[in-house]
């Protein structure tokens, strides 16, 4: 069965990811209205409602109809600058997220989270991004997608040293590992949208690359 949203609410708008899906979002003519919280203000369009500063500050102020909850955010420890930043990026505010989304009546989560993911992995990132996946299950949402892409592949306005060396060989690899563009990856999110599977569903970034390239 397939579900066709108008309200969605969409949270790291800004990131490589997010970008490609606000675009595909506000250029889809079901959708009637995106409410896509931000850092920085996004170009205007009709259809989108963007509150901006800080995120923690914004989530209580968020308000009206909700379908569909997108989530994007994501950082790295690098970027965070310590573990403790890094686990208030992608743990707290994500968990938060989901919990607000889910008062705004949303039926559906879908949340990027990373290959590998596991709450009991020795790994920091791989935990804490486990932990994440173990916290949204808790909210009890009635349809849960987590999605798990490998390495991200696409132009960033401030490119990551590591992921540009790390890009030409996840092209090599098969299977989950292989890389994802982000591009890609934003289709595969939109198509995740329309399919009503009650319950928790995990899709590898194999699945997401097949529907990625899926006519839609």
């Amino acid at each position: 069965m397939y579900l066709t949203p108008q309200h969605v609410l969409l949270a790291g708008a800004t990131g490589l990811t997010g970008e490609h899906l606000l675009d595909r979002l506000l250029n889809e003519p079901t959708i009637t209205r995106v409410l896509a919280p931000s850092r920085r203000p996004l170009a205007e369009h009709p259809h989108l409602e963007n509150p901006v500063g800080k995120f923690t500050e914004l989530l209580p102020q968020l308000g009206g109809r909700v379908d569909i909850a997108y989530c994007c955010l994501g950082s790295t420890l690098k970027e965070a600058g310590s573990r403790e930043a890094f686990r208030e990026v992608d743990h707290d505010l994500v968990v938060a997220f989901g919990k607000r989304a889910r008062e705004l009546g949303a039926r559906h989560l879908i949340v990027i989270s990373a290959v590998d993911a596991n709450q009991h992995s020795p790994i920091f990132y791989n935990r804490v991004k486990g932990e994440t996946e173990q916290a949204l299950k808790e909210q009890d949402w009635p349809q849960l997608t987590i999605v798990r892409p490998s390495l991200l592949l696409g132009n960033r306005p401030k490119p990551r040293l590591g992921e540009r060396l790390a890009a030409p060989l996840s092209k090599l690899i098969p299977g989950k590992y292989h890389g994802i563009e982000a591009c890609q990856l934003a289709r595969a999110l939109w198509r995740l949208a329309l399919e009503e599977q009650e319950g928790i569903r995990v899709v590898e970034s194999e699945e997401l690359r097949k529907l990625g390239k899926l006519k839609q």
